[in-house]
């Protein structure tokens, strides 16, 4: 089983909309025996609360499937479980480097640097603007299945 974690600061807005984004992803290709997908925030704001009311209507704009998805906090122990963490931005790629008190983590990589156009995904709890943060999103997301389709199946 290859598993994939998203991360972003809060969990309620890109990392959960990465979540649903990739398991939809991973449905068509007909792989969700094969890759489980998580998501967590690097903070505890949110902690058991569901995604942004902004992120679940661009989700339900698109017919992603946003169920179950609830906000929880990364943790050490997700470092072992995961085998690719995907942040939505540098300040991400930060704090998780700081948890782990380790400048660099071979499973670490920002979800944009994938794509051609790497660069951070703007957080839509501050920009408002959910329909670019879903079309980076996707695009970045498309990018990792491939990326994990060479490396892994």
């Amino acid at each position: 089983m290859i598993r994939v974690l998203f991360v972003c600061l809060g969990n309620i807005c890109r990392s959960p909309m990465a979540e649903a984004l990739f398991k939809d992803l991973v449905k068509r290709e007909g792989l969700e025996d094969q890759i489980k997908i998580d998501s967590a925030g690097t903070g505890d704001w949110h902690v058991g609360e569901p995604p942004h009311e902004g992120t679940l209507k661009i989700l339900e704009k698109y017919e992603i499937d946003a169920t179950g998805l609830v906000g929880r906090q990364l943790t050490v122990d997700d470092f072992e479980a995961f085998d690719y963490i995907v942040a939505m931005d540098e300040s991400n790629i930060d704090n998780l480097y700081r948890m782990l008190n380790k400048p660099k983590h071979p499973k670490v990589m920002r979800l944009l640097d994938l794509t051609d156009e790497p660069k951070d995904v703007p957080d839509p709890y501050y920009t408002g603007n959910f329909e670019e943060t879903y079309e980076l999103v996707t695009n970045g997301c498309q990018a990792l299945l491939e990326k994990i389709k060479k490396e892994r199946l």
